[in-house]
């Protein structure tokens, strides 16, 4: 068999989420061990982005970009009925966003390294384009404005990095977070209702029209905002109000049968981290608290506890399995949110034990990758139990 033929057999090609998936689990684990042993004076810095510049830019443009590759290779298969990247040209998408991760530490002069990273978002928006583009739901279209929006968003970081942009990373990566709180707001209000109906028997999850199209004129005005003028009054005002109208929204969907289904439960915690995240982080706009405080309540909490579960769940329900989280994942949604606890929630209340939430954060952070990796790769490297393709 050729290469070509071989990559397209192997299981692990089959579907966008099973190499994605496994690569974010790597990476939400090396990163941080990174991360921790950089702070601790036991590894070198890389050769590009040094210092928080490329934590901040490993977690949204490394860990998160593999995420949302996977999930949206794969689902939007589901909503349009039509193909998406699989075999040798998923290798090739894995390949191009393996090689942004690793060009910072193999000695590449500073162009190369920039060109590799930023080349990930405009491949996936190449490959997505035509289900994106022509299938049914001409909302899907906003994927590929939101890719656009993050290669920019990189881009930026880049150039401060190059001494072309002051404050590039900064507006960066608040750009990038700023989008990815837009797509967990329009990804959760597309299929959350449809998760509760579908496991909760005559589950009737409220949906209010007003309301979803209030979340994202607040959302892109957000985004704007901060874009432009951030830390302002306005920017926290209109942090604020997300927050609550995401609130509203989750008060609408509740039902109590969520939290003894845990695959539901997680995905739930997940999206009130984010409507905690956006209040924390338009308080000190009114308040004393310092500027972007709550910056890891969104990431660890909102994004860290979302992404975790909905792996989870698209690694089981995609590969063929009953919708159950084994033992070792419940136990891996628990250290998310312990971590999302120390490292977002406890600075704020015990500032003076900083570095002893960042580093018990950190490692409950790598527990719960390293319970999903154990429970979860043995499903994404194989092929489907029920033998049906994907």
């Amino acid at each position: 068999m050729t290469l070509t033929a071989r990559l397209n057999a192997a299981p692990v090609l089959a579907l966008g989420f099973r190499p994605f998936f496994l690569a974010a689990g790597l990476a939400a684990i090396l990163s941080v061990a990174v991360w921790l042993a950089i702070l601790s004076g036991l590894w070198p810095q890389p050769g590009h982005l040094a210092g928080t510049a490329w934590h901040a830019h490993e977690m949204l443009f490394g860990y998160l970009a593999a995420v949302i590759a996977g999930f949206l290779l794969t689902a939007v298969r589901n909503w349009t009925g039509m193909p998406t990247a699989t075999g040798a040209r998923l290798a090739a998408l894995v390949g191009l966003w393996l090689a942004g991760r690793l060009a910072p530490w193999v000695g590449l002069p500073p162009l190369p390294v920039v060109l590799l990273d930023l080349a990930f978002f405009p491949a996936l928006a190449l490959a997505l384009r035509r289900p994106l583009w022509h299938g049914p739901n001409p909302v899907n279209r906003v994927f590929l404005l939101v890719f656009a929006g993050m290669t920019a968003a990189g881009a930026m970081v880049h150039l401060e990095a190059l001494g072309l942009l002051v404050g590039g990373a900064t507006h960066g990566h608040r750009l990038m977070l700023d989008l990815v709180v837009l797509v967990m707001l329009l990804v959760s209000g597309r299929v959350m209702p449809f998760f509760i109906k579908s496991a909760l028997a005559n589950a009737q999850p409220q949906v209010f029209p007003i309301l979803e199209r209030l979340v994202f004129v607040v959302a892109a005005g957000l985004l704007i905002v901060d874009f432009v003028q951030p830390l302002g009054p306005v920017a926290g005002g209109l942090a604020l109000t997300l927050g609550l109208l995401q609130l509203a929204r989750l008060i609408g969907w509740h039902d109590r049968r969520i939290w003894t289904t845990p695959m539901l439960s997680v995905l739930y915690l997940g999206l009130l981290w984010l409507a905690l995240g956006l209040i924390l982080d338009g308080l000190p706009a009114f308040t004393g608290m310092t500027p972007r405080a709550a910056l890891h309540t969104l990431t660890v909490g909102a994004i860290g506890v979302l992404t975790l579960g909905m792996m989870a769940r698209v690694a089981v329900g995609h590969t063929g399995r009953p919708m159950q989280a084994a033992p070792l994942t419940l136990l891996a949604f628990v250290f998310i949110n312990l971590a999302a606890v120390l490292r977002g929630l406890a600075p704020l209340v015990v500032p003076a034990g900083y570095q002893t939430w960042l580093t018990a954060g950190g490692l409950c952070w790598i527990l719960a990758f390293g319970l999903f990796l154990w429970v979860h790769a043995p499903m994404l490297w194989s092929p489907r139990p029920d033998g049906r393709p994907g």
